[in-house]
């Protein structure tokens, strides 16, 4: 495993993390997650992927309603300075409502502290709180320095709905890192000077979703998902063209270096603003597949360039971005 700063912070993070929104189980107010899942499984998962050197645990509070923190709090009891958490609060529930009140924030992240039974988080993110509600609140600015001040947080971080808005927690509201959606089909982050802007001042980036929700590993083939699996809440034509993605970058590794989900996380990677690519992980396998990746050749410049003109002459998106 390699490991890169976190932006100007000082903390290092293994380039290869792990996204606990899978783990955190299906939740009963609708279609928010992966769906149902193994308790016993998810933990050895962790245990795996701290043994192949992944120090970098992304959740959040409203992950399985606390539950992933749980799951954390259970793996690593005994091993929290072997890694790294980063949570997030500011989004009460999945149906959009938002609070950054200061006494909610610090509410939240005594809860976080409680459930992953440790006295500090590494870097405490705002969870896609719009930009409007942190500028029409400005005192919780002010609360996470003094959580900082207080050795509660190591870090403020901002996890962005979409990486323009990264500019915004950067440039405006002084973010230290940030974490955006970035992978094969969705390079707005290039695009949009998310990047750029990280590069300049100096922020980690936490890449998210570099599967696309599992599209881009090839081994989704179907559209059907059960009705707790987020997926299902997509329109089928939506799934169906990320169904047919990874045909599209098929002659992308004609050495077969790397497994598809591997080639997904070398292009994350392969951007130097990238701090941390963070797959979810739900199984022993997934883990060990997706560690290997680090070790794994660097992709050339022209595979690069070839999977960004790809991305850029296909319409991944029935929507504009």
């Amino acid at each position: 495993m390699k490991y890169r700063r976190l932006g100007k912070t000082k903390i290092s993070v293994s380039e290869i993390g792990f996204g606990t929104w899978g783990i955190g189980g299906a939740t009963t107010d609708g279609a928010h997650s992966y769906g149902v899942t193994d308790d016993a499984e998810s933990l050895r998962a962790l245990n795996c992927a701290l043994d192949k050197g992944i120090t970098f645990y992304d959740t959040a509070g409203i992950y399985g309603y606390g539950h992933a923190e749980e799951l954390l709090g259970e793996a690593f009891s005994g091993k929290r300075d072997k890694i790294v958490i980063a949570t997030k609060a500011g989004s009460v529930n999945h149906d959009g409502e938002f609070n950054v009140a200061p006494s909610y924030i610090r509410t939240c992240l005594e809860e976080s502290l409680r459930r992953l039974k440790t006295d500090y988080v590494d870097v405490y993110q705002f969870h896609s709180v719009p930009l409007e509600l942190v500028r029409k609140v400005p005192e919780c600015l002010e609360t996470m320095q003094d959580l900082k001040r207080e050795g509660k947080i190591r870090a403020f971080g901002y996890s962005v709905k979409s990486p323009i808005e990264a500019l915004a927690a950067i440039k405006e509201f002084g973010a230290e890192v940030i974490q955006l959606t970035f992978n094969m089909l969705d390079l707005r982050a290039i695009h949009d000077g998310a990047f750029d802007a990280a590069r300049t001042h100096g922020v980690g980036v936490i890449a998210r979703v570099p599967f696309c929700f599992g599209f881009l590993t090839g081994t989704v083939t179907s559209t059907q998902f059960a009705p707790n699996d987020h997926r299902s809440a997509w329109p089928k034509e939506q799934l169906l063209r990320w169904m047919e993605a990874p045909k599209m970058f098929s002659a992308i590794d004609p050495e077969k270096l790397y497994t598809k989900a591997q080639l997904a996380l070398k292009f994350c990677i392969a951007s130097p603003e990238v701090s941390t690519v963070i797959p979810g992980m739900l199984t022993v396998r997934e883990v060990e597949e997706n560690t290997a990746a680090s070790s794994s050749p660097s992709l050339s410049e022209e595979k690069i360039k070839s999977i960004e003109r790809i991305s850029g002459e296909h319409k991944f998106y029935i929507q504009g971005k």
